[in-house]
């Protein structure tokens, strides 16, 4: 049975699909939805509603509420009505809402931070690797949950992938997004520039190189330069902390385990990746890797069939699948006897 109302909190990165993937699923099981958008996106959830009513969501099974998000956020979690809250943000937030919602007993799902490890083997296909790579480190410029994080280049092949990769990084266009040739757009605001230059100084006081970029875009305001900074090690928050910026780190290791070690290396446990030509390694790799998506020469892996979801600091639940279902549901055992 539908678990009843629902509270979805929803971030700025995907404003539609973070709605729409929660909304959808929520829906289809029968229960009413309270949506409270990003305050950077709010435009485009109030278009979601609206044209959720043109398509004959009746009223009220769809709501949008903006204001004051700790206010709007204790509301919900203290609402002995509402009996879900599904988050997609930050760590940080979904452990307050995780905690918040224990007086009420509500089930909760949370998407939260990654810190996705991309590792290329020697016996890579190098064209596969540097395009795979690219493709799942600078998607959205950087700004989105499962974005490679931390590039892992065994050492026979770490010179020769480093040299394709920034020649490919060179090739990026960053401009305006409504333009057909651009493929890098501008950071959120002010504070998401700060913070990557933040790591990235952290990253060269500490001894690594930048290969490429590294510093503010000549277009202004919030852009930044697609860039790659060689030779990073786990003492630094390039390794162990989410940049959300255009920022790829490549890290040398020599064997398998040690790269299955440092992609573990960490609380996060979203998307990881892998480039090899070994099917044997592929599975290995990927049952050893403690994440819950796993890319084997892929780069863009998300998709609505697939369940979506993290395990350790990365969340509960998924999302996406017939799995997507389980978290708007509740099973009631009924016992019938004695009827006649």
């Amino acid at each position: 049975q539908p678990i009843g109302v629902v509270g979805a909190i929803t971030p700025w990165n995907f404003p539609l699909a973070m709605i729409t993937r929660k909304v959808g699923p929520a829906l289809a099981c029968g229960c009413t939805v309270v949506v409270k958008p990003s305050e950077f996106t709010p435009l485009t959830a109030l278009a979601a509603a609206d044209l959720a009513l043109q398509a004959g969501i009746p009223a009220g099974a769809l709501n949008v509420v903006m204001g004051n998000a700790p206010e709007i956020g204790d509301e919900l979690m203290q609402s002995t009505q509402v009996r879900k809250i599904t988050f997609t943000g930050s760590t940080a937030v979904g452990k307050k809402l995780m905690a918040g919602s224990a007086n009420t007993v509500k089930k909760v799902s949370l998407e939260l931070g990654g810190n996705a490890p991309c590792i290329v083997f020697d016996d890579a296909d190098i064209d596969v690797a540097v395009k795979g790579s690219l493709a799942a480190k600078f998607r959205n410029s950087g700004q989105t949950c499962v974005c490679a994080n931390r590039i892992l280049v065994q050492e026979g092949i770490y010179e020769k992938f480093a040299s394709a990769f920034v020649k490919a990084v060179q090739s990026l266009q960053v401009g305006n997004g409504l333009e057909e040739s651009t493929s890098q757009g501008p950071l959120i605001n002010e504070a998401a520039v700060q913070k990557v230059e933040k790591f990235v100084g952290d990253a060269t006081s500490k001894g690594a190189n930048i290969m490429l970029g590294g510093k503010r875009h000549s277009l202004g305001m919030s852009f930044y330069e697609p860039t790659v900074v060689g030779n990073v090690s786990n003492d630094m928050l390039l390794f162990s902390e989410e940049v959300f910026g255009p920022v790829a780190p490549l890290i040398p290791f020599k064997t398998e385990e040690e790269a299955i070690h440092l992609a573990n290396d960490t609380n996060a446990g979203l998307a990881a990746y892998m480039f090899t030509k070994n099917i044997a390694r592929s599975w290995r790799v990927s049952e050893a890797l403690e994440y819950g998506l796993v890319g084997v020469n892929e780069g863009l892996i998300s998709t609505e069939v697939a369940p979506f979801g993290g395990v350790k600091q990365s969340g509960l639940g998924r999302e996406g699948s017939k799995y997507g279902m389980d978290d708007y549901l509740e099973i009631k055992y009924v016992c019938m006897g004695n009827l006649g």
